[in-house]
């Protein structure tokens, strides 16, 4: 924290659709001047997020869960998140009809989100092939199926694929298998798909439970507006109304309920087990 005695607390925010929902009180009037004196809002990638707090950067970020594991400093506010308890869309891992996924040689990964990636590679386990490497890779599908066998996708470029999967087919005449991360998880382990969470390295703060009651009442009021916002991001994205909304609110699930932490507690345990991620103990 700054050691001025007023500083506004900085806030690491992801840059894609997913969270806008959670940002409603930041970005929209009336709550958003008083707001403003308090937060000042950076948008980057879901693991710039994490290193942004890590390193003392952020008092607040949208961090991937995965976070948690490799820098036990940090907190959960225990108030919202990002989940999905049945097909999120936004999560995808894309590959070629003609090899299975036992065979795949090579996965482009998209950087942005490292929790993703583990979740990825616990489900490689279970596919029998646990030790296909990874490349790192820009989110450009095509480009990344010029590398590679397969290509993970996450937030707003899975879901422009996933608009343009006809198109793409015409254009290329490929066949391509779509697979939604969060509905593979969830059918293999029977819990949440959990992919990021509200952290702080400010825990024992007097300012927490005040920061807490400010990202519940702003994912509340976002909630309320979701054809506001449904308008509002169909003039960002070259996405139809009808898939944002069911976007919002339906494949994302943004309440830190109990299914959630129990999703949470499951993805640390086997990511332990296979050795994907140190051993981490939850605590909300």
């Amino acid at each position: 924290m700054s050691s001025d005695p007023h500083p506004r607390l900085r806030i690491a925010a992801i840059n894609f659709l997913n969270p806008a929902p959670l940002m409603w009180d930041f970005e929209h009037p009336p709550i958003n001047a008083q707001l403003s004196q308090r937060y000042h809002i950076d948008r980057m990638s879901p693991s710039e997020c994490a290193d942004r707090l890590a390193s003392g950067q952020a008092d607040i970020g949208l961090i991937p869960i995965a976070a948690l594991a490799v820098n036990p400093a940090l907190r959960i506010l225990p108030c919202c998140t990002i989940a999905s308890k049945h097909r999120v869309r936004s999560l995808l891992l894309v590959h070629r009809a003609n090899r299975p996924l036992a065979a795949l040689r090579s996965v482009a990964a998209d950087i942005a989100s490292r929790t993703t990636l583990a979740y990825t590679r616990m489900l490689f386990h279970h596919w029998g092939n646990p030790d296909v490497p990874f490349v790192p890779a820009f989110a450009d599908l095509d480009a990344m199926l010029e590398i590679t066998d397969a290509a993970i996708l996450i937030g707003d470029p899975a879901l422009l694929a996933l608009e343009e999967q006809a198109n793409r087919f015409e254009r290329t005449s490929e066949e391509l298998v779509y697979l939604d991360l969060a509905e593979e998880w969830i059918a293999l382990m029977g819990v949440p798909f959990v992919s990021a969470v509200w952290g702080t390295t400010a825990w024992g703060s007097p300012l927490v439970e005040s920061i807490s009651s400010d990202l519940s009442q702003s994912r509340i009021h976002g909630l309320e507006n979701i054809d506001t916002l449904v308008a509002e991001w169909s003039k960002k994205l070259p996405i139809a109304e009808q898939t944002i909304r069911t976007y919002l609110s339906t494949n994302i699930h943004y309440i830190l309920d109990e299914e959630c932490i129990e999703g949470m507690k499951e993805f640390f345990r086997t990511a332990a087990r296979l050795g994907i991620l140190p051993q981490y103990d939850l605590a909300i």
